[in-house]
């Protein structure tokens, strides 16, 4: 995987502007915040993030890949001034769970997701090393 950086850019922070890889495509369906058998432990927005990327982990590590793999993620979220308040929490959990900031990320926020409870909504791209 390479990071891309055009020349004179900014290193951004928490993200990469582009990465380019080579492999296995895996492409991750958007993870809320509920468990492996579809149930919401909390109505925090932290802690549905933290459940999120479990769950993006979790897939990943299944199609034999690892968070390093991550080239691209989407966040949809209904509260922006929520995201931004739980952003040393949700910044703790992707450290945790996925590692280093170098996939190319996009934030969103959205009127509302399909699931009522849920509060984000996290979709990816890996590429697995063949």
């Amino acid at each position: 995987m390479e990071i891309i950086l055009p020349p004179g850019w900014p290193r951004p922070r928490g993200y990469a502007n582009g990465v380019a890889a080579s492999g296995k495509m895996l492409f991750i369906a958007g993870m809320i915040g509920w468990d492996a058998q579809g149930v919401f432990d909390s109505d925090d927005f932290a802690a549905q993030a933290r459940q999120a990327l479990s769950n993006v982990a979790d897939v990943l590590r299944e199609a034999g890949g690892k968070p390093e793999n991550i080239v691209r993620m989407t966040w949809y979220v209904t509260d922006k001034r929520e995201y931004l308040a739980a952003a040393r929490q949700i910044g703790q959990a992707f450290r945790e769970i996925i590692g280093a900031y170098n996939a190319a990320m996009t934030a969103v926020e959205v009127k509302a997701l399909i699931e009522d409870r849920a509060k984000v909504e996290i979709e990816a791209t890996a590429v697995i090393p063949e």
